[in-house]
């Protein structure tokens, strides 16, 4: 892929920090050309030019997107101007979101803090896929990979109590992947949809004591981007989407 035109696309949320900023950068070097979105012009500009120097002088073509992914009306915007200038993209990578406030029980939340973690973690996403993947779907070749975590889960440890807007809306994050799964044929017909939980890394979110790396922390969204696939295949990396990935594993959720 030396040509410029022969670069598949990789569209990228919160591209222009932590997880979405490291697949992206990881992405570039193995051949794709990139659309960045992210809500801080300044951070996004600043990421779309240390990629751009990451790879190496490669003719890679970067296209960044300012947008307030907490404002619907704005999503569907960014997904028209998307879809109007952009060809179809070969991988969708959802990579944004945010943590609901430290009390936020069930029974101690308010509308405000509701609405604001479920617009960004979940009905963005929601916005995105519809928005954007039916023209995947429909080129038999695309890729939606969906940050999603592991609290989230509903089996497993730690699955239970606490931060019950974040929770609840990765749970519906799993809950939107196993769905759209089966409705496209779970990979027979050339897309795959899939969520990951990253884990607990050094990210704004994650912060500075977090165990894993932002590079760490994406590296299954990068193994999932670029796997190979077969629906006939032998093992449950080579056959299966539709599911919740953890360091390139299924985990139950």
């Amino acid at each position: 892929m030396h040509a410029a035109e022969t670069r598949p696309l990789a569209i990228i949320t919160g591209a222009s920090r932590g997880l979405g900023f490291e697949s992206a950068k990881a992405l570039a070097i193995q051949g794709f050309d990139l659309a960045l979105i992210a809500k801080d012009s300044e951070r996004l500009t600043s990421a779309a030019q240390s990629i751009r120097a990451a790879s190496d002088g490669s003719q890679i073509n970067i296209s960044t997107f300012t947008c307030d992914l907490e404002q619907p009306h704005l999503v569907r915007e960014l997904i028209d101007s998307i879809n109007q200038s952009l060809p179809t993209p070969q991988l969708l990578i959802l990579a944004h979101g945010v943590m609901s406030e430290k009390m936020s029980k069930t029974l101690k939340t308010n509308d405000a803090e509701w609405r604001r973690v479920m617009a960004i973690n979940l009905d963005s996403v929601f916005q995105l896929v519809n928005g954007i993947a039916p023209a995947m779907a429909d080129a038999r070749n695309g890729r939606v990979i969906i940050f999603s975590a592991c609290l989230g889960r509903m089996s497993g440890p730690g699955n239970a109590g606490g931060l019950a807007p974040y929770r609840i809306s990765k749970a519906g994050v799993n809950a939107l992947v196993r769905n759209l799964a089966h409705e496209t044929g779970l990979g027979a017909r050339g897309f795959l949809v899939d969520a990951i939980c990253p884990n607990h890394s050094r990210t704004d979110m994650g912060g500075a004591d977090a165990p894993r790396s932002a590079e760490e922390g994406a590296a299954t969204a990068v193994w999932l981007a670029t796997r190979a696939f077969d629906s006939a295949g032998s093992t449950d990396a080579q056959k299966i989407t539709g599911v919740l990935w953890e360091d390139n594993q299924i985990v139950p959720w």
